[in-house]
């Protein structure tokens, strides 16, 4: 596979807290970026994975994971546009979600059933993804980091700071199964 698997931006790092700038060249650097993207995202064994959670301040992701019937879809999406269901016809999925700038913890996070996301793809050719199952969930989620919002950013304060007690408590771990005995 072509890319080179990158360092994942973890929570409190100021480009996951911000917009992302437009992408407004599509050429050799951009398929270059994508590339990286999907090896940063298959080393980290992730569905999916926005510019920013690599450091890279551009509005592009990536994904790779099931609709609701099983079946895989994978792609990039460039400066894409979000679509959900009207209100009227809105179900809600409150599967659990994690991500891989907060690794370890999931919870519950409530999102329409469905997404659509308007874009383009690395060439700058008009796309549209359609998504059910994990795949909606995936195309909101990486939507909200583009706009600079981590799943975490849509739970109560209470479930929010839950969550990232469990993500330091990990981290210590972590780092303290790493350091020298």
């Amino acid at each position: 596979m072509a890319g080179r698997a990158r360092a994942i931006t973890l929570v409190g790092t100021p480009v996951l807290h911000r917009a992302c700038q437009p992408v407004e060249e599509f050429g050799p650097a951009l398929a270059e970026l994508v590339d990286d993207m999907f090896a940063s995202m298959y080393e980290a064994e992730g569905v999916g994975l926005a510019a920013n959670q690599i450091g890279v301040d551009l509005r592009v992701f990536v994904y790779d994971c099931p609709d609701e019937d099983g079946e895989r879809h994978k792609g990039a999406v460039v400066n894409p546009v979000l679509e959900l269901p009207e209100l009227e016809e809105r179900r809600l999925d409150d599967s659990e979600e994690g991500c891989l700038s907060v690794p370890g913890p999931h919870t519950s996070v409530p999102r329409p059933d469905r997404a659509t996301v308007h874009g383009f793809d690395v060439t700058g050719a008009a796309i549209t993804v359609n998504g059910t199952g994990v795949l909606a969930r995936c195309l909101q989620h990486e939507t909200d980091h583009l706009e600079g919002r981590l799943y975490i950013d849509r739970l109560s304060t209470r479930a929010r700071k839950k969550v990232l007690k469990e993500y330091e408590a990990l981290r210590a771990e972590r780092e303290a199964d790493a350091a020298p005995h």
